[in-house]
């Protein structure tokens, strides 16, 4: 996403800038569906994205399979590490033609590219699918200094895991590879964070997250696919 774009979406979301990493979010929230029906979600990315396409999420959901029995953060490297290794980063407008583009797992995985928040998207629905409750993750706009020093910001998104309400958040990230805590990115400032539950602004009760249109397309095109949010 752009910086202009990552900016408007604040503004429509009536979001005041964070401070700081820490929100506290309400619990209560069923996990994904289990998944009985593997073999029509691949049908659909073999007749979408051919063979190749196909097998990504062949691979995604058997990966699912291998880690459902292992502890909560075994399954958090586990997930981060997938998704950080099968996708290629690359821009909404160059994969989909548009400016700012959600895709489901199933679209990522079928183009094999995605940007900042398709790599957090693919993360977060195969952490709840895995049993991790959703409101201990959220999804969290920061900006990311780049480049040598660090002397460029831009626009990112990274998933944040809260064991805890209060506790400080790991981050998941594609611009790195392995899963720090917050306080161990000093790269990254975040600006809002969002999950099922709402949107999180300090001292503030949560807005609806259904106020952010392109949540519920993603949810409308991942039920379409055979992926039951």
């Amino acid at each position: 996403m752009g910086v202009r774009g990552f900016i408007g979406l604040a503004l429509s979301c009536g979001c005041i800038l964070l401070g700081g990493w820490l929100a506290k979010p309400a619990y209560g929230s069923a996990s994904w569906a289990a998944q009985e029906e593997y073999a029509g979600i691949i049908a659909t990315a073999r007749a979408k994205y051919g063979s190749g396409g196909a097998q990504a999420v062949s691979d995604w959901l058997s990966m699912l399979d291998a880690t459902r029995s292992m502890t909560e953060t075994a399954k958090l490297q586990a997930v981060n590490k997938f998704w950080n290794t099968r996708l290629r980063e690359a821009s909404d407008i160059s994969v989909w033609g548009q400016e700012d583009y959600w895709a489901t797992p199933l679209e990522s995985l079928g183009m094999g590219l995605g940007d900042c928040e398709d790599f957090v998207i693919g993360k977060y629905f195969s952490l709840v699918q895995l049993g991790v409750e959703p409101e201990k993750l959220r999804f969290i706009y920061v900006r990311a200094a780049i480049g040598a020093n660090g002397v460029h910001s831009v626009a990112h998104m990274v998933l944040g895991y809260y064991a805890s309400p209060q506790a400080e958040p790991l981050v998941l990230d594609n611009l790195r590879p392995g899963i720090a805590s917050a306080s161990k990115r000093g790269d990254l400032t975040p600006v809002f964070s969002f999950n099922v539950k709402g949107i999180y602004v300090p001292g503030a009760k949560p807005a609806s997250v259904d106020r952010i249109g392109r949540w519920q397309s993603l949810l409308v095109r991942m039920r379409d696919q055979g992926l039951r949010p």
